[in-house]
């Protein structure tokens, strides 16, 4: 079975060592912050595809787009199958995450306001946690855990505001957008020990494919909804499938592999604030007081979520300690200075 790359790549698995440097933890960073924002633009690309195309048929859509595109770059990059150990956590993640995630999120949406299933599948940042400090044996840091708090209340605030104007609400929509919300927590929970031996592009091309298979009941309707959909739509549809997919969840899996996964939910948090702005700017939709209120403490929450505490920041800053004398006391100075390293 072919390997991973040994090249020290990117999109590699990452060592403990190259994980904690201050460049890895930048990099994993800007590729949270790609992440958020192509997963942001998702959601204006869906109104006009989802107006075309049926939940089955655009989700088959985006993830053959998104497997052509990723299975292309990783056959240049010659990186081959994952690792056998990796497999459960691809197959679980492409199950959830790719395939049910985008099929129920599609039809829940077309049940109920955009508000309100923004505000009702941003549980997921909080099952994430919960589900990482139940099976990933990840703590819950009180920063991580009052971030989370804020955000939420600031995605609540956004839900509130967008669907205060005629917005509706249905049994079957709020379900289906609570079961969104739990598939895409079991994915991302299930990936996260999948990148101890896959790269982040294997774990996402395949999790694709995976995903993809799984849809192909609904290739009929993919068929025939393209033969009379516009333009417009399939364009979105592509686009929803090369660049929220293939690179955003490439992005994502870089940088879950490089932190907590309850860490990474949190960072999510600041979606429905940028796409409060996107809206802004390419639909004319003028938020109001409210939604900007939402959408700051969004990004406050995701803020205090990602920050350190300053005790931990000045040990990091600290000058290093001076050697050990060969004294007599020798020993001592080591032991002590053992004890200032733990």
């Amino acid at each position: 079975m072919p390997k991973p790359s040994s090249s020290s790549s990117s999109l590699s698995p990452s060592s403990p060592s190259s994980s904690s440097s201050p460049s890895a933890n930048r990099l994993a960073l800007v590729a949270a912050g790609v992440t958020v924002v192509l997963w942001a633009s998702a959601f204006v690309s869906i109104r006009s595809a989802g107006a075309a195309y049926s939940p089955g048929a655009l989700a088959l859509g985006r993830l053959l787009a998104g497997a052509l595109v990723l299975g292309a770059v990783l056959l240049v990059r010659g990186e081959g199958l994952p690792p056998r150990a990796a497999w459960p956590g691809i197959l679980v993640s492409g199950l959830l995450w790719f395939g049910l995630y985008l099929v129920v999120l599609n039809w829940g949406e077309q049940e109920v306001d955009a508000g309100t299933a923004a505000m009702l599948v941003n549980v997921g940042p909080l099952l994430i946690a919960l589900l990482g400090a139940r099976f990933l044996k990840e703590a819950l840091p009180p920063r991580l855990l009052a971030g989370m708090a804020v955000s939420f209340a600031g995605a609540v605030a956004v839900g509130l505001s967008a669907s205060g104007g005629g917005g509706h609400v249905s049994v079957v929509g709020v379900g289906l957008c609570l079961l969104a919300a739990v598939a895409y927590a079991g994915g991302v929970v299930a990936q996260k020990p999948a990148l101890a031996h896959a790269s982040a592009l294997q774990a996402t091309t395949f999790g694709c494919v995976i995903g993809a298979v799984a849809c192909l009941p609904f290739a009929g309707q993919l068929v025939t909804e393209a033969a009379r959909a516009p333009l417009s739509a399939t364009a979105n549809m592509i686009y929803l499938g090369v660049f929220p997919t293939a690179v955003a969840c490439t992005t994502w899996a870089y940088a879950l592999a490089r932190t907590t996964a309850g860490r990474m939910g949190a960072t999510t948090y600041a979606v429905p604030a940028l796409v409060v702005l996107m809206a802004w700017a390419l639909l004319g939709e003028l938020p109001g007081a409210l939604t900007l209120a939402g959408g700051a403490l969004c990004l406050a929450g995701v803020a205090v979520s990602r920050s350190r505490p300053r005790s931990r920041l000045r040990a990091r800053t600290a000058p290093a300690a001076a050697p050990p004398v060969a004294s007599g006391g020798g020993a001592g100075v080591e032991e002590a200075a053992g004890e200032r390293r733990q």
